[in-house]
């Protein structure tokens, strides 16, 4: 870690605490500058590691910066779920792909499908079931494809074999499987703050998963 890194960790840090404290308390203004800036900060320490700036290190950076994207979209006061949806499938890929170009192990591979595939099956069944419930066929289509690339991302950074980006993939899925379950099943008080929590471990799990 180069003292850049750290001092631009130290940032992204902050500045998702100050998110999580900004989403508990209804603060839009603060959360509007927070929550971009705690994922700039993650790219920022991403782009200043002391790591190899290798094809798996550039497709990392590019999945933040989608992430910072899909920030922007769904903090929105209008209703843009399919343009942040489709970012952070973007990002997704990115980061399976960013795995995929690094050291990977076929025994890995393999492990991480027959775990993560009924896992996520199970989820998949009852969110697109909600979805349908509620009347929005229109999201199952973009729903179920950000379902198969996340599961694809989670099955890349297992067979990396870096157990910190395991963490920060599978943190990543429980964060959107909030979104989800607050979004079509069912909304419960500490949902927001909570999906704010595991997005920032499971960023900051993706970025040291470099080292």
């Amino acid at each position: 870690m180069t003292t850049a890194a750290w001092i631009l960790l130290s940032v992204a840090v902050v500045m998702s605490v100050v998110d999580w404290v900004a989403v508990a308390r209804d603060h839009s203004v603060l959360e509007y500058v927070s929550k971009p800036a705690a994922t700039v900060a993650f790219l920022a320490t991403a782009v200043t590691l002391d790591v190899v700036h290798d094809a798996s290190w550039a497709w990392r950076v590019v999945a933040l910066i989608f992430c910072i994207l899909g920030d922007v979209f769904l903090m929105l006061p209008i209703n843009a779920f399919v343009p942040g949806l489709a970012s952070f499938a973007v990002a997704q890929v990115m980061f399976a792909i960013s795995f995929a170009t690094g050291e990977t192990s076929a025994l890995r591979w393999i492990v991480a499908a027959i775990v993560a595939i009924p896992v996520v099956l199970v989820l998949a069944k009852r969110f697109v079931g909600a979805i349908r419930r509620a009347g929005h066929a229109e999201l199952v289509v973009p729903v179920s494809v950000y379902v198969v690339v996340i599961t694809a991302m989670a099955v890349a950074a297992v067979a990396s074999g870096s157990w910190v980006a395991v963490a920060g993939a599978t943190i990543f899925m429980v964060s959107d499987a909030l979104i989800a379950e607050t979004r079509f099943v069912k909304a419960r008080p500490w949902h927001s703050v909570g999906i704010m929590v595991t997005y920032h471990l499971a960023l900051a799990g993706l970025v040291l998963g470099l080292l």
